[in-house]
């Protein structure tokens, strides 16, 4: 072990990130939660834990609890409290740090209790003295710690641990397959860097409902009737209650707060030209109902399924089935209704496409915010002064992909796209994506002076290398800032047609030839340095199996 890093740990540089920070009452609500669960409870399983303390004691000589030294928060250590599960030994004390599933070392009460995982209750009193918390990733023993990458340690020591967690939910049944003499070699190898990553993914994403939904997730798994039940990672990350909240209860809010609104608005409205009497119990429950069935409809459409942040502009349309199954039944209740009608016909059909308006532009509303923004700052001529100005060499494909990127993506606040240039006659004064054409290649050095453009980004594949390069030398004649996009979408539709790996030809020599990283090499050695020292052979032969197929070489003939 060099520099107290484990050799197990080579590829863990591809988990390098960087932390989104979370809000102050985040952590607030989650330490409230804890302490109100923790206390509630030790007062509901004290007596459980009286008889399990008497069962204990008459099973093997002993302490009750066992308190082990873990890692905490920031680095800080603190003793873990379990139900004592093993003899209290010399030799218990001597083995190795993980334990498998016929270990000598556990007593027969003790396995029961690690079976159930009743041993890992007490630690509610370490989540009461604020050393852990409910959920968050498990604490580890200081000396395995050690074999952790330091950013990984890092940043998972960034949070409290938890009793439970992503990794435990998953590898509840972490000691079946622990077995063998080389019990600390499989276990640093093959399972410790799943569980990492699993860890990081929670420290990333951690929320409450996050938390809620890894709690229910232990007790389900804990049912003897769903023990065997091992969800998808998916799962675990975008549970019930993450999924109920932000996918259905979040836009029903949203749906039901713009339906009274235009109630309102069309019912000011209406009352201007005479009178209306209504009544506000009526006309929430009508406000009430059309956001339900809208949602309803919706929900059986799949519009719940949209992820509206980056939908597509044609995702707007899949509002209109449910806008106006909810518009028809509304109107016919309202029809129905006896003696006569709740509300004038013109009314509820004003109200609705209010309602229906209202739905898009807050499904659309960031786009249209930042939208109406960039339009207001060109009028006022403050047009993005700070933003680096950007020319697209192309108006095909690659280059419309590079538009849409360049003002969608997580940079689109870096560039200010000033226009592209494309030698196709029809496209000539067009609008692309949102970009206009501004001429064709001849044009690119004023182009660029009059602009005062700093990057060329390069977007052409479907020409021959001769026109290519000339029109390559042309970009870097005027002595800005150059980006070539590689032919993603021509690899695409190579992949498509069954052309196999994907490579050109005959590379021009201005284009960087694809390679494989030396990074990326080691990544791939590390992999198969892991399974072999577990002597998953199976597993080694299948890897180089891929990646022969990854990197484009026959498959050698076995041997």
């Amino acid at each position: 072990m060099a520099n107290g890093v484990s050799p197990y740990f080579s590829v863990s540089r591809a988990y390098s990130f960087t932390q989104k920070p979370t809000p102050w009452w985040s952590d607030v609500v989650k330490r409230a939660f804890d302490i109100v669960l923790s206390l509630l409870g030790l007062a509901f399983l004290a007596p459980a834990f009286l008889i399990i303390a008497i069962l204990i004691k008459r099973d093997s000589p002993g302490p009750v609890f066992y308190k082990g030294p873990r890692l905490g928060r920031h680095n800080k250590p603190f003793l873990i409290y379990k139900f004592r599960t093993m003899y209290e030994r010399p030799e218990c004390y001597q083995g190795p740090r993980v334990t498998a599933e016929d270990d000598p070392r556990v007593t027969r009460l003790g396995r029961w209790l690690r079976d159930t995982k009743i041993n890992e209750l007490p630690q509610l009193i370490n989540v009461l003295l604020g050393e852990m918390s409910l959920v968050g990733p498990r604490p580890e023993d200081p000396h395995l710690a050690e074999t952790w990458p330091a950013s990984v340690r890092s940043e998972i020591l960034s949070v409290r641990p938890g009793i439970t967690s992503p990794a435990s939910v998953l590898y509840r049944n972490e000691e079946t397959l622990l077995k063998g003499d080389r019990l600390l070699d499989i276990y640093l190898g093959a399972i410790l860097p799943s569980k990492l990553r699993l860890d990081q993914l929670y420290v990333r994403h951690r929320s409450f409902l996050l938390d809620l939904d890894i709690l229910l997730w232990t007790l389900l798994l804990l049912l003897p009737r769903t023990r065997g039940y091992n969800p998808p990672e998916e799962r675990l990350f975008w549970g019930p209650f993450s999924k109920l909240t932000r996918r259905y209860i979040s836009w029903f809010s949203a749906d039901l707060l713009v339906t009274f609104l235009s109630i309102g608005i069309a019912g000011a409205v209406w009352r201007t030209f005479g009178p209306l009497n209504v009544g506000y119990s009526k006309a929430a429950l009508i406000a009430l109902g059309f956001a339900s069935l809208f949602s309803f409809t919706g929900i059986l459409l799949g519009i719940n399924r949209i992820a509206w942040s980056s939908a597509d502009a044609t995702d707007v349309l899949d509002l209109m089935p449910p806008a106006i199954v909810a518009t028809l039944a509304v109107l016919a209740l309202n029809w129905i209704f006896p003696p006569h009608p709740v509300l004038p016909h013109g009314l509820v059909f004003s109200a609705a496409l209010l309602a229906s308006s209202g739905f898009v532009v807050v499904r659309y509303r960031s786009r249209l915010l930042s939208g109406l923004a960039s339009r207001w700052l060109i009028l006022r001529g403050k047009a993005l002064m700070a933003r680096e100005r950007v020319l697209i060499v192309g108006g095909g494909e690659a280059g419309q992909f590079m538009a849409w990127w360049l003002q969608n993506g997580k940079s689109a606040g870096l560039f200010h796209i000033v226009g592209c240039v494309d030698d196709d006659l029809y496209k000539q004064g067009t609008r692309i994506q949102g970009v206009h054409v501004l001429g064709r290649r001849e044009d690119i050095p004023s182009l660029v002076a009059k602009h005062d453009v700093g990057i060329i980004v390069f977007a052409i594949h479907n020409i021959e290398d001769e026109e290519r390069n000339r029109l390559l030398e042309i970009c870097r004649a005027t002595g800005v800032q150059m980006v070539v996009v590689p032919d993603i979408l021509g690899e695409l539709r190579a992949v498509a047609n069954g052309n196999g790996h994907l490579h050109k030809t005959s590379p021009s020599a201005d284009e960087t030839p694809r390679f494989v990283s030396s990074q990326q090499v080691d990544n791939w050695l590390a992999e198969l340095e892991t399974m072999a020292r577990v002597n998953d052979w199976d597993a080694v032969r299948q890897r180089l199996l891929t990646l022969r197929l990854q990197i484009g070489k026959p498959k050698a003939e076995e041997r």
